[in-house]
């Protein structure tokens, strides 16, 4: 039953973005540098494949530092970011350490550190124990930045603070953040806002090219994992966008030949810490069952490269 023609609408940019690739590159030199094992706390991006493969060339992974037997060996700080007592925790053990936190997720430390610094209470829109909230909340002493997930909250958001300022979360849903921020100025019409969007180009720019075809598909498929949070924002992207049968492709998942079989167009994009292959092994798939014919509908031409530390050159 291969007759059946199946039209697939490419999304791009989609996949690896800038800061993924400079933590993967991160780990990679790290081993040729300073041998196996380096271990790296925190999956270094939400990726099962990506971390099975830098755990075959001798990444180790760890969730805290007390965890790391040889404490000899380099550690490696997740594209997520870390809250600030880990750098001063891993200079307690002795440790060699290289930070592969994202530029861009950096950019939010330091805007929230210069905003506490200037007197303001801040306001972290972001999702609850993601690695990445768990960073920024960490640049700040505790009690002077609260978090907000959705409307709601910040419809009920109170505080005593004449100055407050808001941050984001770099991978949330565009127009998600949209409404709430909008409700955090009606409320607090001298909130102080970032100088320049902290969600990032990647995360916008794989949304509008996600949004840009999902009303012309009947079904839309994001290759990504269950924990990274801007692969779970694109399935959402595109049911708002119009194709209600958005679903996530993970590592545990089966492919729902089914639904595709009573489909003629299907979207296809994939995560920013998503690798290319495993878009090419899904359409293999798919051209295994049926007469594929797809079209790469490109909306912007991502050209940012985010260079690794000095120290590893």
């Amino acid at each position: 039953m291969k007759n059946k023609e199946l039209k697939i609408l490419l999304s791009a940019p989609r996949g690896f973005c800038a800061g993924v690739e400079r933590a993967i590159e991160i780990v990679e030199k790290s081993i040729q540098k300073y041998g196996a094992p380096v271990y790296v706390r925190h999956e270094i991006v939400h990726n099962k494949f990506v971390v099975d493969d830098l755990k075959s060339k001798g990444a180790i992974f760890v969730e805290e530092l007390e965890e790391i037997k040889d404490k000899t060996r380099p550690v490696i700080f997740s594209a997520h970011g870390v809250p600030k007592k880990i750098p001063e925790d891993a200079k307690d053990y002795n440790m060699t350490y290289v930070d592969a936190t994202c530029p861009l997720v950096s950019k939010v430390h330091r805007e929230a550190e210069n905003l506490h610094r200037a007197g303001y209470h801040l306001i972290l829109i972001g999702h609850q124990n993601h690695p990445e909230v768990i960073g920024t909340m960490g640049q700040l002493p505790k009690g002077s930045i609260d978090l907000i997930q959705n409307e709601d909250e910040a419809k009920k958001y109170n505080t005593e603070n004449k100055k407050i300022s808001y941050v984001t979360q770099t991978t949330l849903s565009v127009d998600d953040t949209k409404d709430i921020i909008k409700i955090l100025k009606d409320r607090f019409p001298n909130i102080r806002e970032p100088a320049k969007e902290d969600i990032c180009y990647a995360t916008t720019n794989r949304q509008m090219a996600v949004k840009n075809i999902a009303k012309e598909c009947d079904l839309f498929f994001v290759i990504g994992s269950r924990n990274s949070s801007n692969s779970v924002r694109l399935v959402e992207v595109a049911k708002k966008s119009g194709c209600l049968n958005s679903q996530l492709i993970h590592s545990q998942s089966k492919i729902p030949f089914d639904l595709i079989e009573n489909s003629n167009t299907i979207g296809i994009s994939s995560g920013a810490s998503a690798p290319e292959i495993l878009v090419d092994n899904f359409i293999n798939e798919l051209k295994n069952r049926f007469t594929v014919s797809i079209d790469e509908v490109e909306i912007i031409k991502e050209n940012v490269v985010f260079k690794v530390p000095k120290k590893l050159n």
